[in-house]
């Protein structure tokens, strides 16, 4: 039995360019061999047990070299197994995909080719830069820029290049982009032709940099650029100023910790990158079990003997009903009773059940949402709160000093996150621009990962979910520069976004 090799292009960079089909044969693949263009966030969708090889070239320095890639192709699929090898952009666009599949035909074994997006139209896209438009350019033409060195000549007509029109795309060309561009002139390019550079296209880091082909070097090396870089030449350049949207977004580019437990992360996660930032994922908490169930299965049992259920979180809901799912039973043993969901959050997860909130207080603070309460009669009440095992209890407090019979119930656990303290510490000598906390937890645990050196947040803006948990970042002696007012993932990102699009950058 021989095994079977998927030449898969990964797209420019953003991890959500991949296509269906590339996604469904990197979630089946055995072995992953991977290229250095290729977003890390697109390997998590392998399989936990898929064997990853990293084969990453760049100019000058490589892994292995392409026949040893090749042969590893071929070893790897006469051993039987499901291979993806997975590119950056498009298998055949410059990409080299067309030689392994060459060599895997040689050898008598089957492949298949899952095209990509190539970055010399997405990174153009993400610029702004349309590759074709109506009226400017109808053709377009791309180009390696880093032709094989053994080649006596170039093979490229840069004279007909010169005097073609339309739209030039180089890729790979940063290192001979003066050759290129004094070729280009010099076969009559006018040298006030509109060109721009393109660094890591799509991706979080995406600069870009316009001028002319007599100043697009000066102006682009001025700017930092280092490969790698896409250069565009044509008139389609002039419609950036009017399209561009990637790097206009009001987080783009910036760096920002998501400290949520992994668990949780991702909608956060998603939303940050919705506005443009790089958000980097660090849990320092953990959503686990209890460790003993007896109580939380037990108070089950008697739910009926509570007129009241007021779940604390999303977390509480899920415990809570996987629990009552061991028991046989489902919504219906909350009948008759009042349920109330602290945030929307929670209400979401009940609504997820089946369940419509009878309560959901305004704003998620226990002070709050007592106030919200305090016009009803608790006088003999029975309450039951399911929650973490560690928090606040204020809100059992008041509602007992109300009247209420309440019982504040352990539904699972905040675990701190063990053996990433070097992690965290190296994100900051990184560059963290935002930190986000999400409860007090993730404030305590962070901090605690840090050793207590508070000084290495102070170069990073600090954004609170709302003020329980800003109050504990100053407890801990950190400064706040932004408290959510709608205590939701949602609504950090909301406060986040109108903060940094109103150029507010200093800190509070």
């Amino acid at each position: 039995m021989t095994g079977k090799v998927y030449l898969v292009g990964a797209g420019p960079g953003d991890p959500g360019l991949i296509t269906v089909k590339g996604m469904k044969v990197l979630q089946e693949a055995q072995v992953v061999v991977y290229d250095r263009l290729v977003d890390p966030a697109q390997l998590k969708f392998a399989s936990k047990d898929a064997e990853m090889i990293f084969v990453g070239k760049a100019r000058g320095r490589q892994q292995l070299t392409q026949p040893a890639i090749n042969r590893l192709l071929v070893d790897k699929a006469a051993q039987g197994l499901n291979v993806v090898r997975l590119k950056g952009g498009d298998p055949f666009v410059f990409g080299r995909g067309g030689e392994e599949a060459l060599e895997l035909k040689n050898n008598g074994l089957s492949f298949e080719v899952v095209p990509g997006v190539t970055s010399a139209i997405a990174a153009l896209a993400y610029a702004g830069i349309p590759i074709t438009h109506r009226g400017i350019s109808t053709t377009f033409t791309v180009v390696s820029g880093s032709e094989d060195p053994a080649k006596p000549e170039s093979t490229i007509p840069w004279d007909v290049l010169a005097k073609n029109g339309g739209t030039l795309v180089v890729l790979m060309g940063w290192k001979s982009l003066e050759t290129i561009l004094s070729t280009l002139e010099a076969n009559g390019l006018p040298p006030t032709t509109p060109a721009a550079l393109v660094q890591w296209g799509t991706w979080s880091e995406q600069k870009t940099v316009t001028g002319n082909i007599k100043n697009i070097l000066e102006l682009g090396t001025a700017a930092g650029l280092t490969a790698p870089v896409i250069t565009v030449i044509g008139d389609v350049i002039n419609l950036r100023e009017d399209l561009s949207w990637f790097d206009k977004r009001p987080l783009f580019g910036k760096r920002v910790l998501n400290t949520r437990s992994r668990s949780q992360a991702s909608r956060l996660q998603t939303l940050l990158e919705q506005a443009g930032a790089n958000p980097l994922e660090l849990p320092t908490i953990e959503i686990g079990p209890l460790a003993d169930h007896t109580e939380l299965d037990a108070t089950l049992e008697q739910l009926a003997d509570y007129k009241w259920v007021i779940f604390a979180s999303a977390n509480a809901v899920e415990s809570v009903f996987e629990r009552l799912a061991l028991q046989g039973k489902d919504a219906r043993a909350l009948a008759g009773t009042t349920i109330g969901a602290i945030g929307p959050a929670t209400a979401q997860a009940l609504a997820n059940r089946g369940i419509t909130a009878d309560f959901v207080p305004n704003r998620s603070i226990s002070e709050e949402i007592l106030k919200e309460l305090s016009d009803r009669d608790w006088n003999g009440v029975s309450v039951l709160l399911p929650a973490a095992d560690i928090g606040r209890d204020e809100l059992e407090k008041g509602l007992a000093a109300m009247g209420a019979t309440v019982k504040r119930l352990a539904a699972y656990r905040n675990v701190p996150v063990a053996g990433i303290s070097d992690l965290a510490k190296q994100a900051f000598i990184d560059g963290v621009d935002v930190v986000t906390f999400t409860s007090s937890s993730t404030v305590l645990n962070l901090v605690d990962m840090l050793d207590g050196d508070l000084k290495t947040l102070e170069n990073s803006f600090i954004a609170c979910i709302g003020p329980i948990t800003a109050a504990t970042a100053r407890e801990l002696g950190l400064r706040v520069d932004l408290e959510a007012i709608e205590h939701t993932v949602e609504g950090l990102v909301d406060a986040l976004t109108n903060h940094f699009a109103a150029g507010e950058v200093s800190h509070a």
